[in-house]
């Protein structure tokens, strides 16, 4: 963003949209090299992240045939959207270091998705008005802790743990994403494939999941909502394929970016 005025955090070029917004499209963007560090696009959110579980039809399959499921919901598809929460301390760099929690943790998934970055606040937000609400895009891991998820039933601290959210590696605004849901959504493990679907495979759209979330809660600029992930998981095989120390994890939304981590112990 150098030589554009007051353009600073992606927090403040949200605030400042409708000034900076066609500064930013002139703008000479400052070379990368070695020296410098990718962090995530939002590194400190001003609260937790908004998730949403289940939300591709082939990994409502896959969740429920692995047994961490609720029994009485295993493989049924949700008639409402699934929305949980991540701390703001989940929140990492696009190539920084996935921990494994020893001690904590035995069983660490990976789940690639698209992350919706609300650039216009509200309550009572309609579906037909969800994406003028949108200033943006990114990509999220959302790692989770699966044996958290499955014992302590709500997933707040399965999904919450320090280093389980790598977002990046950009944030682009929806004015360059003509068609969002024709955007596809893939995850490789060592290089080998996982994950692929497009958003248009959705069981609840973003201007759903918007219209559901701002029903009786206010979202604010900068807030953050993970669509989902499709089928591929960890779970998913037999026997699951659970993160180990050395893995190499990619996570890509077309036309956004791709995030790479490495999970291993921190020093």
């Amino acid at each position: 963003m150098s030589g554009v005025t007051g353009a600073g955090s992606v927090l403040d070029v949200i605030a400042n949209w409708q000034r900076l917004s066609s500064e930013l499209r002139t703008a000479e963007l400052p070379m990368l090299t070695g020296a410098h560090t990718l962090c995530a696009p939002i590194p400190a959110l001003l609260r937790n992240m908004f998730a949403v579980g289940k939300n591709y039809r082939e990994h409502v399959v896959e969740f429920g045939r692995s047994g961490y499921d609720s029994p009485e919901r295993s493989e049924d598809l949700p008639t409402k959207p699934v929305v949980f929460s991540k701390a703001t301390t989940a929140v990492t760099g696009p190539f920084d270091l996935i921990e494994l929690h020893a001690g904590v943790t035995s069983e660490v998934d990976y789940e690639a998705e698209l992350a919706v970055i609300i650039g216009t606040g509200g309550r009572g937000i309609s579906t037909a008005r969800a994406m003028d609400h949108v200033w943006g895009y990114t990509v999220v891991n959302d790692v989770t802790a699966r044996d958290l998820q499955r014992d302590h039933k709500q997933w707040l601290l399965g999904k919450s743990l320090d280093t389980h959210a790598p977002m990046g590696p950009w944030a682009v605004s929806a004015d360059e994403i003509e068609d969002v849901t024709t955007l596809r959504v893939t995850s490789s493990v060592n290089g080998e494939p996982r994950q692929d679907a497009v958003i248009a495979d959705l069981i609840f759209s973003i201007p759903e999941l918007i219209a559901t979330i701002s029903a009786g809660i206010t979202l604010m600029p900068g807030d953050v909502v993970a669509t989902g992930t499709p089928a591929g998981v960890g779970i998913g095989f037999d026997p699951p394929r659970f993160l180990q120390a050395g893995d190499v994890v990619e996570c890509s939304v077309e036309r956004i970016g791709t995030i790479r981590n490495t999970v291993g112990c921190h020093q």
